[in-house]
């Protein structure tokens, strides 16, 4: 098959704490005549998952540092969302113009630690990313099995920003039952030429193609089905393998 397609699935309801998400979405594809389908790619943005894991704080009940009080001051920014942020980094990597990149729990490099102020219910409310997207990931696969019999991957993702680049894409931040990036090394091209680097990160470039459906804030779609990829499958890749390690990284 040369050609694939990109379902979002609407009728959600405002997830809180404790839904099933698996659940919910398989009865909303149901519903609207897309039901799941073996071989189906589920990308899910991550503020769903996070609000069904409880991972959601409100900023009225944060205690600000003095550290963070010093980093917001200058920027006319919110000392307890830069709270917030400190305590979901392990590095900060850049900090500058308002901006704060930094490394992740998790292990990403993004601005505010992933800290999501948007699709969150509450003026004051913010959500965090999951603490393990991968396991998150790996837990709606299983149970959408269990409530289908369909085997699918599972991709959790996000918004990122990218050095050099204006505007911001999708990412993979979870992945379950695919490999998050394809090796085309040693592969041949259109004249016959060996490649040598060729890595695709097709778990990004998918999450990425979802964001075309479902980032559309004002239809409520947080969650897509991709149908006809044939993509390589694996029980046990992560989406940490998309992460380049610091001895490669020419920007830090």
């Amino acid at each position: 098959m040369n050609s694939i397609k990109i379902i979002g699935i609407k009728g959600l309801p405002i997830v809180k704490e404790g839904n099933n998400l698996a659940e919910l979405l398989c009865k909303a594809a149901e519903k609207q005549g897309t039901p799941i389908q073996d071989g189906d790619i589920i990308v899910i943005t991550h503020v769903i998952v996070s609000r069904a894991e409880g991972r959601i704080l409100n900023l009225d009940k944060i205690k600000p540092s003095e550290f963070a009080k010093k980093i917001a001051e200058p920027y006319e920014k919110d000392p307890a969302l830069v709270e917030i942020v400190l305590r979901e980094a392990v590095n900060i990597v850049r900090m500058g113009d308002g901006k704060l990149i930094t490394e992740t729990k998790q292990g990403f490099v993004c601005a505010n630690s992933g800290v999501d102020k948007s699709n969150v219910p509450g003026e004051r409310v913010v959500a965090l990313l999951p603490a393990n997207p991968d396991i998150s990931a790996q837990k709606i696969r299983e149970e959408i099995k269990n409530l289908t019999g369909c085997d699918v991957a599972v991709i959790i993702s996000d918004t990122h920003g990218r050095p050099l680049r204006e505007g911001e894409i999708n990412i993979a931040i979870g992945v379950a039952g695919l490999k998050p990036i394809r090796d085309r090394r040693n592969e041949k091209d259109l004249f016959g030429y060996v490649l040598r680097v060729k890595q695709t990160a097709i778990a990004d470039e998918l999450a990425s193609a979802a964001e075309l459906v479902i980032g559309q804030a004002d239809e409520g779609i947080p969650v897509a089905i991709i149908r006809g990829y044939n993509y390589p499958k694996s029980e046990d890749a992560k989406a940490t393998e998309l992460i380049r390690p610091k001895e490669k990284d020419l920007f830090r």
